[in-house]
């Protein structure tokens, strides 16, 4: 098998975890096992631990880390990472990489069932396991589609979406991502269809979101990541549109937080201190250089902090 993957600010990415040979590191997102190996090949005694949800990526982990002592491979979802480390006694650790989204990999495999590039059946789990984006796009009423297209998709256009797949679903079930893509392109006004980009691109978005659970994940795979991060560990995660990003902007914010009394008090009575600051105040974008080469890596962010 082969999972190819693209890594958006890779360079940065590795950087950033300052990583310390004998220290341990988690990447919780292990994909095609880029970051992995990049991370492995800088330990000496220290520990590794990926971690993914997608049987097809722990697969490919796993052959793409044989022989390396320090790895351990782990298949479970980065917000399981906590009781996973503590499983196998790497608790505290001092960096977690975090990869938010789609691979190529998925988006590039027809059978996975994530593109509207394509005519295939209509799944995207990344586990493989649970509701599918059929099962959703054929039980859902309109309302509950809008509200995840909204939501998650950010779509002007979620209601007559929504209901262009309700109506459709009347002739026969919806099975493949290009009945759906040809659902959604003829459900938007013509001059939706005449715009940059597919009509069907924050459709497939918002289900895949949905499907995965995502935004719930990264909101406990954050939490979970800092609670076993040893004061000067690091958290690095690296998002590819704008949910992720604010989720993951507020909670580190939060975290590096100090005192919330009003300006006038004389003196601090909440009590509260930063438990972490960040290494990069705005985050960092890919170069011009890395666009041109992946024109995919446009939205992405790398966020860092550092635990106090």
């Amino acid at each position: 098998m082969e999972f190819q993957h693209k890594p958006v600010l890779f360079d940065e990415a590795i950087a950033s975890l300052a990583i310390q040979p004998d220290g341990i590191y988690i990447d919780g997102t292990a994909g095609g096992g880029g970051h992995s190996k990049a991370i492995a090949s800088r330990l000496t005694t220290g520990k590794l631990l990926s971690i993914d949800q997608d049987p097809d990526a722990i697969a490919v982990v796993r052959e793409r880390l044989k022989g390396m002592k320090c790895s351990l491979v782990a298949h479970a979802n980065f917000s399981e990472m906590a009781q996973v480390a503590k499983e196998r006694d790497l608790v505290p650790v001092d960096g977690v990489l975090l990869d938010i989204g789609v691979s190529s990999y998925q988006l590039d495999t027809p059978d996975r069932g994530f593109s509207y590039h394509s005519d295939a059946p209509l799944d995207m789990r990344m586990s493989k396991q649970g509701p599918s984006a059929k099962d959703l796009v054929n039980t859902l009423s309109w309302q509950e589609l809008a509200g995840i297209i909204s939501r998650y998709g950010e779509d002007r256009n979620a209601k007559s979406i929504a209901k262009g797949i309700v109506h459709a679903r009347e002739s026969g079930p919806i099975e493949t991502t290009g009945q759906l893509a040809e659902i959604i392109k003829a459900s938007v006004p013509a001059a939706v269809r005449r715009e940059q980009g597919h009509p069907a691109r924050k459709t497939f978005q918002a289900l895949r979101i949905e499907v995965n659970g995502e935004l719930d994940a990264l909101s406990d795979g954050l939490d979970a990541a800092f609670s076993i991060l040893k004061p000067g560990g690091r958290l690095a995660v690296i998002t590819f549109h704008s949910l992720e990003d604010r989720i993951v902007k507020q909670r580190m914010a939060s975290w590096c937080q100090g005192c919330t009394c009003p300006p006038d008090f004389p003196v601090c009575v909440c009590g509260k201190k930063p438990r972490a600051k960040l290494l990069y105040k705005k985050g960092l974008a890919p170069t011009e250089k890395e666009l041109e080469q992946n024109p995919r890596s446009r939205s992405a962010r790398l966020r860092v902090c550092i635990k106090l």
